[in-house]
């Protein structure tokens, strides 16, 4: 019942910080011990964990509702755990980056708890139904997080969030509901499903809708409106749990469900999922040079970064779906990153407007630590090497580039343009003289900075030594490929490129 800890320890928890009369501070702290609890969970199960063994590992299987097939049924293999382990370490953040001052810090807490329990088992889910429900599950409370500590424009955010993610639930469901049908299963368990030999013309109707509903969750252009709104009004630790978890919800079920059940429908919608990858990578970064909130470029910068996953996915190569899972890894600590050290600069100075902030650099009465650490950030958002981003970012394009040349060479130029935009913000907000409204700014301590270093260290360290978190996934990018049918899938473009490469 290893599995399960992940998901019903932040439950209880949050039950926990909901309804013991409990101060601010006592409540946080039992939301942080009860978060670092499961990163250690996570520590163990990483030396049990046998990166060599292709098949779920831990198994959890429950009855549960038979006349639906729904069955309580939870794995791990080398595509969620490392999933779960950043959600794991970015809930710490987010908890400990929390003002003890926050007003109603009991139902806080208990949503935070909440969301990375739902969060964790959409990760460990081998029942499409089950990962259903809590896909849906973390939608109440995030929808309530942005609602009520958001900004002034919160309750536009949190409702257009509500209604983009309820569309992209209702279009997940459909197709999980179509797959069970058409199959004439018994049942919506995952491994059952994943020789499901439906006809090309089947698997093309039922991918659609999932493709469609992912991409509202990546977010990937046009369907990412919901994302710098939301970014825009929830506060600092909300946004490190939306960039660096939710969006890898949308992802991870492109990869899981997309891939893995529908490889062959897959192989003739990879063209256009390239080039919509393509797209979204260029207008991202395009919107993200326009921005003058820094937390709107940021924002923006995800929309474009989460394209390369989309573009991995679609070429479909054992490095590419690797690559894919490193990518997710990369953004989310680097995302996380990027807000928290913006939330630093709100925090102390008020604005977040490139135009109104200067020279905060100044090592006598600026923010130089944490400019330093926004620089590093940057630097490895833009693929500098010895950090993780660049890896990643390189993997993903040397996988991708044998099977979409054209559509990998327009996301190298989105990727490019990420050292534009972000060393905009850098010489306008950090360089320059600093402006007099900015001469008496409070100095971050270093128990704020904390949460930065850390993050700093991984981004540097997986850079370094990404291996560590290749030798976890490459064995599942082969199982993907080849799990759905032994027929080798293969894209047409001027001619036919094998998958499996």
């Amino acid at each position: 019942m290893m599995l399960s800890v992940f998901i019903w320890l932040p439950f209880i928890a949050a039950i926990g910080a909901a309804f013991l009369p409990l101060s601010g501070k006592q409540t946080k702290a039992l939301a942080f011990t009860a978060s670092l609890l499961i990163v250690i969970a996570n520590i163990v199960l990483a030396f049990q964990f046998d990166p060599a063994n292709t098949a779920m590992q831990f198994r959890e299987n429950i009855p549960w509702v038979a006349p639906l097939g729904l069955s309580y049924s939870l794995g791990i293999d080398g595509l969620s755990f490392p999933l779960l382990c950043v959600s794991s370490l970015l809930t710490v953040i987010a908890i400990y980056s929390t003002t003890r001052t926050i007003e109603r810090h009991r139902f806080y807490y208990a949503l935070i708890l909440l969301l990375n329990g739902a969060v964790a088992g959409a990760f460990l889910s081998q029942d499409l139904l089950l990962f259903f429900l809590f896909y849906e599950l973390e939608i109440v409370p995030l929808y309530f997080l942005i609602a009520i500590w958001g900004g002034e424009r919160r309750g536009y955010a949190a409702m257009k969030f509500l209604l983009y993610t309820a569309i992209s639930g209702f279009l997940v469901l459909i197709a999980f509901l179509g797959v069970v049908w058409l199959t004439g299963a018994d049942s919506f368990a995952y491994e059952a499903l994943l020789n499901n030999n439906l006809p090309v013309d089947k698997q093309l109707l039922l991918l659609a809708p999932l493709l469609i509903g992912l991409a509202i969750k990546t977010p990937i252009f046009p369907f990412h409106t919901w994302l710098p709104d939301a970014h825009v009004e929830a506060s600092t630790p909300v946004s490190i749990l939306l960039a660096g978890v939710l969006l890898k919800l949308g992802t991870y079920g492109l990869l899981r469900f997309g891939l893995g059940l529908f490889l062959e429908g897959w192989s003739v919608l990879a063209p256009w999922m390239a080039t919509l990858a393509a797209v979204s990578a260029l207008y991202g970064a395009s919107c993200a040079i326009a921005q003058k909130d820094m937390k709107k470029v940021v924002a923006y910068s995800s929309i474009a970064h989460m394209a390369y996953v989309l573009l991995a996915a679609a070429a479909s190569t054992r490095l590419s779906v690797t690559a894919a899972m490193l990518q997710m890894v990369s953004h989310g600590l680097i995302s996380a990153l990027l807000f928290l050290l913006v939330g630093i600069v709100y925090t102390k100075t008020g604005s977040r407007d490139v135009d109104f902030l200067r020279g905060l650099l100044n090592p006598e009465r600026g923010l130089p630590i944490t400019g330093t650490l926004m620089i590093l950030a940057v630097m490895a958002s833009a693929g500098i090497p010895g950090m993780v981003g660049f890896i990643s970012e390189f993997l993903v394009f040397r996988g991708s580039f044998p099977i979409f040349p054209l559509q990998t060479l327009f996301c190298l130029i989105g990727s490019g343009l990420t050292a534009v935009y972000f060393l905009l913000m850098i010489n306008k907000v950090f360089f320059g003289r600093l402006t007099p409204e900015l001469a008496r700014i409070p100095r971050s301590t270093w128990t704020e900075r904390y949460p930065a270093f850390v993050l700093s260290l991984l981004i540097i360290v997986l850079g370094l030594q990404p291996g560590w978190i290749v030798r976890w996934s490459e064995p599942q990018a082969a199982v993907l490929l080849t799990g759905n049918s032994d027929v080798s899938a293969s894209v047409t473009l001027t001619g036919k490129a094998n998958l499996l490469n």
